[in-house]
């Protein structure tokens, strides 16, 4: 890998001069910086957008405001209040490490690297963000954004996505980071990778750090980050059955671990057409219950995860008769209470559909 350093090392300086007169107004930036704050808002930023986060790190303030109530509140509780945000598995490990905190630190957030980093759910970026904005520690916080702003800052032209990218970058980082204002200069970052130096097509007249940047000295900026490119998706044919019976739906609870684990569903099985249709029917037998004839499809959704995507079909069909055998996992759920319940990925929607 190629490093060129020929990059003015003062150039964090400029970033933050910028930064204090254009950073941006969000409510998880007040004084004093309560580390749990902190927490909570980089857990919800990670793969969502700050303008999507903004009420849903407000509300979720509202319900749980301190270490100590979001320890006590249930799973079902946490997962009811990030429902529409996505990546589940995000609200799960944030309620776990708290409880952990609660438990292990007196409902205090770890000030130490060491501390932090044990915790679930917290990675270097994580811990980096908490530690320099909360406490004032000079630790990097690397993330997409830092590495498309350090491959062009140094024109690094191996792809980003890699691991001896970013530790080189991390190393970087931590070389430059300023002692008296690493918070600041890490939230910097981030603010110019949001609104200046963005992918494909950066706003170089308007950034601070021009004259320091050897991609932009190159005419390379459009051409840097070099990423690999992911294969495509594989896509699953999921036939959902929406039962009712008077004004309330069958729902099923998905498995403690694995995608979606815990969230609520439509009865659902893999496959398309007639074959999807028996293999949900056979899912409900097994719950104890029989439906009558289906009707539909009355809608399909798509839905992309990470790593798959989902084409769902939908039909309904009215409750024919028996009682279910799991009533922990399984469910009536009244229409008019559908908000009641964390739905999984798409579930939620198809309560619009039918």
């Amino acid at each position: 890998m190629t490093i060129h350093n020929e990059t003015a090392h003062d150039w964090p300086q400029l970033l933050l001069g910028w930064f204090r007169t254009h950073r941006r107004d969000l409510p998880w930036r007040t004084s004093p910086r309560d580390p749990y704050k902190v927490w909570v808002s980089e857990i919800m930023l990670q793969q969502t957008k700050v303008e999507a986060v903004r009420p849903y790190y407000e509300n979720w303030l509202d319900h749980f405001p301190t270490v100590a109530s979001l320890a006590s509140a249930t799973q079902e509780e946490v997962l009811r209040q990030w429902q529409g945000l996505g990546y589940y598995s995000r609200a799960r490990n944030l309620h776990q490490a708290v409880c952990e905190v609660q438990a292990r630190y007196g409902g205090k957030v770890p000030d130490r690297e060491k501390d932090m980093l044990s915790l679930k759910g917290v990675g270097a970026y994580t811990a980096g963000a908490v530690l320099s904005i909360a406490y004032g520690r000079p630790v990097p916080a690397v993330d997409g954004n830092v590495l498309r702003i350090f491959s062009r800052l140094y024109l690094i032209e191996d792809n980003i996505l890699s691991a001896k990218v970013k530790k080189e970058v991390t190393r970087l980082a931590q070389d430059v980071i300023p002692d008296d204002a690493p918070g600041d200069f890490n939230e910097a970052l981030m603010d110019l990778g949001a609104s200046i130096c963005i992918p494909r097509h950066p706003r170089c007249q308007e950034c601070p750090l021009v004259s320091c940047c050897l991609a932009h000295e190159k005419g390379r900026e459009t051409e840097l980050p070099v990423r690999i490119v992911k294969k495509d998706k594989p896509a699953v044919d999921i036939t959902v059955l929406v039962v009712s019976d008077r004004q309330s739906w069958l729902i099923h609870r998905r498995p403690a671990k694995g995608l979606l684990a815990s969230m609520w569903e439509f009865p659902n099985a893999v496959g398309k057409g007639n074959a999807g249709l028996d293999a949900a029917r056979e899912v409900l037998k097994k719950a104890g219950i029989r439906a009558g004839s289906a009707s539909g499809p009355v809608g399909t959704l798509r839905h992309v995860f990470s790593h798959k995507v989902w084409q769902m079909t939908i039909y309904t069909a009215p409750y024919a008769n028996g009682t279910l055998l799991d009533k922990e996992d399984w469910q009536w759920l009244p229409q008019a209470g559908y908000t009641q319940v964390p739905w999984a990925g798409p579930h939620g929607k198809i309560t619009a559909i039918v």
